[in-house]
């Protein structure tokens, strides 16, 4: 038997009952949400505390996704040679010590450097999760599984800023970071006392890191594959745009309180949760590639309709739904571009997976801090990048993948 093929055979790990794996795992994945959005209430309260930008601050959320960039590149890689349950429990140890840390910050300075050490250990519980549910089940039952936990972390975007906009009427932006300092030391005791190592000895590789990092060169030069990674990635940009400039735009230029903000931004995940569950029920009944378009197109529509809508004067009515057109197109594009652009790669699946992953990411961490340019002065700015972002996302089909598919 080859490593593949031991990798797919989840015989000799004894597993956990489905509802423990989907408990731990589940509140792992959502650790991205969580530790992104419970914090987006507070972002103004950061900038008249410690006398700042706007830009300045939404540095901190870029700092976070470069560090959960890197934490991608390393943990999955790490835990194919090291085995599960060390990377998780080493990374949610820090990151518990980091959320702590960040809710101390004495400046602006601080907080951004302990964000990405935030995100950097934080990755290693999303990541290395993943890997967990390709070790316990294989075929159908793993597909299963995953879409059981795509539920659970859709709830992440609709529940991590309610909470945050609660928590905000009983202490400051602070306490935001000490509860999620209380989460990690809980994730890190479910993961120590519920979750047992799935990767024994025998099946774990002798160079997983240098072999992933060789294969992205000729992923880089695949034409296809770079057109569904950049499309996606330019809807993941202006998703990054909404998520640390909303915050500004809608409280302080539309007037909204912390607690309407959150409500705002839990009906629009919940778009997010609403389209990714109609589309697992579209596919096998209408091609992914189709799908995937439609999926440009409401985000394309989404950042024209928030332009439209600003330059309007037109308000909360006109910039909520455009808002909620962008958020929804995620959950169509997510799904159908990463299954489009993993069927050609075969073997580097598991590098051209990271990949679509980190190049999202990256996308997200330069659009972060451009959403600010506005302030809490004008909407225009952000409005300008979302419509920008999501426009070029249909522009980069056109070019790269159209001339290969038949729509």
């Amino acid at each position: 038997m080859n490593k593949e093929e031991a990798l797919q055979d989840p015989a000799d790990v004894s597993k956990p009952s489905k509802a423990t794996l989907v408990a731990i795992l589940g509140s792992l994945a959502m650790m991205g949400p969580l530790t992104i959005d419970m914090y987006l209430p507070a972002l103004p309260a950061v900038v008249s505390e410690f006398q700042t930008t706007e830009s300045y601050v939404q540095l901190s959320l870029t700092f976070y996704l470069v560090g959960l960039v890197l934490g991608n590149l390393l943990a999955g890689p790490i835990s194919d040679v090291k085995g599960r349950r060390a990377p998780m429990l080493l990374g949610l140890a820090v990151y518990a010590v980091c959320s702590l840390l960040c809710a101390f910050s004495p400046n602006i300075w601080w907080l951004i450097g302990l964000r990405a050490l935030q995100g950097f250990s934080g990755a290693a519980g999303m990541v290395v999760s993943r890997a967990v549910v390709r070790d316990l089940f294989s075929g159908t039952e793993m597909t299963k599984f995953m879409t059981m936990l795509m539920v659970v972390n859709g709830a992440g975007p609709i529940i991590a800023p309610i909470i945050g906009g609660q928590l905000l009427r009983f202490t400051s932006w602070r306490g935001v970071f000490v509860v999620l300092c209380i989460v990690g030391i809980l994730l890190f005791f479910s993961v120590l006392l519920g979750l047992k190592e799935t990767l024994p000895p025998s099946r774990r590789s002798a160079g997983g890191i240098g072999r992933t990092l060789t294969t992205f060169g000729s992923l880089f030069r695949d034409r296809e594959f770079m057109g569904f990674a950049l499309s996606s990635g330019f809807v993941t940009a202006a998703l990054f745009a909404y998520l640390s400039g909303s915050s500004f735009v809608l409280q302080n230029i539309y007037g909204v309180s912390p607690q309407t903000y959150s409500l705002i931004f839990a009906v629009n995940g919940f778009g997010f949760v609403l389209a990714s569950q109609v589309i697992g029920r579209l596919v096998g009944r209408v091609p992914e590639i189709k799908l995937l378009v439609a999926g440009y197109v409401i985000a394309a529509s989404g950042g024209i309709l928030l332009l439209a809508m600003v330059l309007t004067g037109a308000g909360i009515p006109g910039v909520w739904p455009a808002f909620f057109l962008i958020v929804s197109s995620v959950g169509v594009v997510g799904p159908t571009s990463s299954s489009l652009a993993l069927q050609n790669q075969g073997k580097n699946a598991g590098s051209a997976a990271a990949l679509l992953g980190v190049l999202s990411l990256l996308f997200g961490a330069v659009t972060s801090p451009l959403a600010g340019i506005g302030g809490g002065e004008s909407a225009l700015p952000l409005a300008i990048l979302i419509a920008v972002t999501s426009s070029s996302s249909v522009l980069c089909y056109l070019l790269l993948i159209r001339m290969r598919q038949n729509v």
